[in-house]
């Protein structure tokens, strides 16, 4: 039996990311639900950017981990091509950090919808001006193609094609904790073929 008193403590890494992130709210100013989200290229070249993490969904071996973008952007080629994706979230303040590596689907039916319903409006209508990733010419060209965007899709844009969710659903969650003289404490859960969770601590 491994121990996990305090922070550690639980039968579901979801609840213990939920009750983290909780925490993490409280305290940190700005974007505490932000990700580092890593992928690779067609030659296996990482890459890594900072996106915001949307939506915590499910439990157990049904739990999945959510975040929005432009499916023709470069984290989003690079996911359709491999299927797989991995994040870490650090809170300086609370000195704690999650790291998630798993599997990749899109999110893209009435979940999606609703997410994109509720940004600003200016936010929904970007979504549509902007080919992400791709060269720009200048930013007053992105504004124009904002205003370009407005006249045409009015006040009430629907979602664009392109544009939805991406659902990691992981294979492992690492949760690590600052530790003095840099003892830090580690527990990896990591999914079985049985879609069981296996829990270990790792050595900091």
């Amino acid at each position: 039996m491994i121990d996990r008193a305090g922070i550690f403590a639980g039968d579901d890494p979801f609840d213990i990311v939920r009750s983290w992130l909780d925490e993490a709210k409280q305290q940190e100013p700005n974007d505490p639900n932000a990700i580092a989200l890593a992928t690779v290229d067609e030659d296996g070249l990482p890459d890594v950017r900072m996106v915001l993490l949307k939506d915590i969904d499910g439990q157990g071996a049904d739990g999945s981990f959510v975040f929005y973008t432009n499916y023709d952007s470069a984290k989003g080629r690079q996911i359709a091509s491999s299927g797989k994706a991995a994040f870490v979230m650090h809170w300086k303040s609370l000195r704690r950090q999650i790291r998630v590596r798993g599997t990749v689907s899109r999110e893209e039916g009435p979940q999606a919808d609703a997410y994109y319903d509720s940004r600003a409006l200016q936010s929904r209508l970007g979504a549509w001006a902007s080919g992400q990733s791709q060269p720009l010419s200048s930013r007053n060209a992105l504004v124009a193609e904002v205003a370009r965007v407005g006249l045409q899709q009015g006040t009430r844009p629907r979602r664009p094609p392109f544009w939805g969710g991406f659902r990691i659903r992981p294979s492992q969650i690492e949760f690590w904790a600052d530790g003095a003289f840099r003892l830090h404490d580690r527990f990896v859960w990591t999914r079985d073929g049985a879609d069981r969770w296996q829990i270990a601590r790792l050595a900091p």
